[in-house]
């Protein structure tokens, strides 16, 4: 279990990241057109997956417009951006935003990537969504590189996100 902050005030979250080397979990995760996905469907690319508790928050909008960005120029890469939300809202937003080179993916169905991946959180006000996390795959599906933003309304460390993928 790690413990976080919401503007300061401590929650936990239902256990620990993948470690660096594993190979990650898979997974099932709806698409905003509703089909399902897992972790094979990207085989072969590297991966960010840019997990946030909602799109309707700054913070989180802000990682996936910052991630939309940056995606466009990287190689064998892709970007998925998961959270709870339904896959409506994020297409609602994906299209108000242009956002187009990010691939949004929901957990609204089961929860399991959230508990699976260790990054659910537990108690306080947001239990049940996601903790701002980054993890980066490599193209096997290893873990290269965990971030569990220590306050869910700051930011995660793009840069150094990004340097994990050279």
């Amino acid at each position: 279990m790690a413990q976080i902050t919401l503007k300061g005030n401590p929650v936990n979250t239902v256990g620990e990241l993948p470690k660096k080397g594993e190979k990650a979990k898979d997974f099932k995760l709806v698409k905003d057109d509703l089909s399902r996905v897992s972790l094979n469907d990207f085989k072969g690319q590297k991966l960010v997956l840019n997990i946030f508790p909602s799109l309707d928050t700054g913070t989180c909008a802000a990682s996936v417009r910052h991630f939309n960005k940056v995606a466009a120029d990287l190689k064998d890469t892709k970007v998925l951006c998961i959270s709870r939300d339904l896959p409506f809202a994020q297409s609602r937003f994906c299209g108000a935003e242009g956002i187009k080179n990010v691939v949004t993916l929901s957990d609204y169905a089961t929860g399991e990537f959230g508990k699976n991946y260790g990054l659910e959180i537990a108690d306080g006000p947001l239990a049940g969504l996601h903790s701002r996390v980054v993890i980066i795959l490599d193209e096997n599906g290893k873990v290269t590189y965990t971030q569990q933003v220590p306050e869910i309304v700051d930011e995660p460390n793009y840069e150094e996100a990004l340097n994990a993928l050279k």
